[in-house]
């Protein structure tokens, strides 16, 4: 049983989660907390696994809870609002649900959790990262400079290399954000984005035309008109993935 402990200055917020969650057995609600102060008392002397957690509240913010925490749980946050998702990956939040919390996503961010149990533990002095695998339908924070996106998965047609950073592509937008390829191709699901070459994740859902390329490679037209090459060798794995 995954020991769980709401936190939300809301008493219609906390039934309505408390109802949604009555599909997942797994989760035992063993405590709920209206402000930040109760909830570090109870988190404290309760030990919970997991927390679901309300940013705005009266008196302290959840972000304030959660930097007087000697031990943090996983934590889940549910929220009004979408201008903190940046903040909120930033202390390692497995996920960010809106209210009110659609079901889909609610069984997206406890299957984040099941892979986050799964792993091994860290090793004392590790600094933990979050690995897990994002799916084409979760939201993602982007930032860049002043301007802030919160983006499905399923919308950002392709990243970019560009030196430390990846360009992200989606509508007419194209933000830098810092993070290289390569750990970006560790957390996106292979089945939806593939490393096209060096330089280049295309969504192959969002291909719009594939024509052959010189030295037996292809050249792939996204839906947004990038024209985009695949290397010799990924249009081989190109062309097992996709083949019947």
């Amino acid at each position: 049983m995954i020991k769980t402990i709401i936190i939300d200055d809301e008493r219609l917020a906390r039934n309505e989660l408390k109802k949604l969650l009555l599909d997942f057995p797994e989760i035992e609600i063993v405590a709920e907390a209206t402000n930040a102060a109760e909830g570090i008392e109870k988190v404290e002397s309760m030990s919970p696994d997991l927390i679901f957690l309300d940013i705005q509240m009266p008196g302290k913010t959840g972000f304030d809870m959660l930097s007087e925490l000697d031990k943090s749980p996983h934590v889940i946050f549910t929220t009004a609002y979408d201008e903190y998702a940046l903040k909120a990956f930033e202390v390692n939040a497995l996920d960010y649900l809106l209210k009110p919390v659609e079901p889909k996503r609610l069984a997206d961010a406890l299957q984040k959790l099941q892979l986050e149990e799964d792993k091994e533990p860290f090793q004392e002095g590790e600094i933990p990262v979050n690995r897990s695998i994002l799916n084409e339908h979760d939201q993602v924070f982007v930032k860049d400079g002043e301007r802030c996106w919160f983006v499905k998965l399923s919308d950002i047609r392709l990243f970019e290399s560009v030196g430390n950073y990846a360009k992200v592509y989606f509508g007419p937008n194209k933000p830098l954000i810092l993070k290289s390829l390569n750990a970006l191709e560790e957390r996106l699901d292979e089945k939806v984005f593939f490393r096209a070459n060096r330089k280049h994740i295309v969504n192959l859902r969002l291909i719009e035309k594939i024509e052959p390329y010189f030295n037996g490679g292809l050249l792939l037209e996204l839906k947004g008109s990038e024209k985009i090459e695949v290397s010799r060798r990924q249009t081989v794995k190109f062309k097992e993935m996709m083949s019947l």
